[in-house]
């Protein structure tokens, strides 16, 4: 016999908050079976679902709750299976401690004002934390020359000179063929060098792996961070960036 007052208020209640983003009713006693190791009869399903239906009714604010925490597992698996494409840098496409115990991956576009901004901010991230490597990955989504940028940065990045690149593309203002050249020569890359440099398969093989990762991981914009096991797509003050090192940091 079930202790209906218990399962409301027990491990019942957490299959209920795992349950809610699915369908409610056979999905949850489904997983109730499960935790409980035996098949329930037909009235005390029905009392299980009655239970959940219930529950959910009088506290719908644990839905948003359940699909967040659904939602960040099944974040955390594609980060594991994609790990190494991730965390692993494209040439000099990182700032910080190469060892640092700590690695946080920044996506973003030139075209993005908001990843123009948050250039200072991971600086002083940087400049605050001997332990943590930033790693950047291009996402060009958001024009034609976006993508032209970030093939240019990769080029730079596989010779060593991605900062001064970076840096000064983002000091030139909007993208144009100006800002490029003057971002290239701010390098010391030759334009000849870049021309041939530019058409390696490597390069344009990096950034589909980049946006095929960013459409796996549901990120919705630039700039797009990947911190432990979470992603989060937005443009983060030095404060909160650094609250979700401390996180990952005390958890690892």
């Amino acid at each position: 016999m079930i202790d209906f007052k218990t399962l409301a208020s027990n491990r019942w209640l957490l299959v209920a908050v795992a349950a809610v983003s699915a369908v409610i009713g056979a999905g949850a006693v489904a997983a109730v079976t499960h935790l409980s190791g035996s098949v329930l009869a037909t009235p005390q399903r029905a009392a299980v679902e009655r239970v959940i239906h219930d529950y959910v009714l009088a506290h719908p604010e644990i839905i948003p709750e359940a699909m967040g925490l659904m939602r960040d597992r099944e974040t955390g698996r594609e980060i594991a299976a994609n790990r190494d494409a991730i965390l692993t840098p494209y040439g000099s496409a990182w700032a910080g401690n190469p060892k640092g115990d700590i690695t946080i991956v920044e996506y973003f576009d030139y075209n993005c004002g908001f990843c123009r901004s948050s250039l200072a901010t991971i600086a002083k991230l940087v400049a605050s934390d001997p332990q943590l490597r930033v790693v950047f990955r291009e996402l060009p989504i958001l024009s034609a020359e976006s993508r032209t940028a970030a093939r240019l940065s990769l080029v730079a990045a596989d010779r060593g000179r991605f900062k001064q690149f970076h840096e000064a593309l983002y000091a030139g203002g909007p993208i144009s063929d100006i800002s490029m050249a003057g971002a290239m020569r701010a390098a010391g890359l030759a334009p000849e060098m870049v021309q041939q440099a530019i058409t390696n398969p490597r390069i344009d093989a990096e950034i589909q792996r980049n946006l095929r990762i960013a459409q796996q991981l549901g990120m919705t914009g630039t700039p797009s961070w990947v911190i432990g096991d979470h992603v989060v797509s937005a443009a983060l003050p030095l404060e909160e960036l650094q609250r979700l090192i401390a996180k990952l940091r005390a958890k690892t």
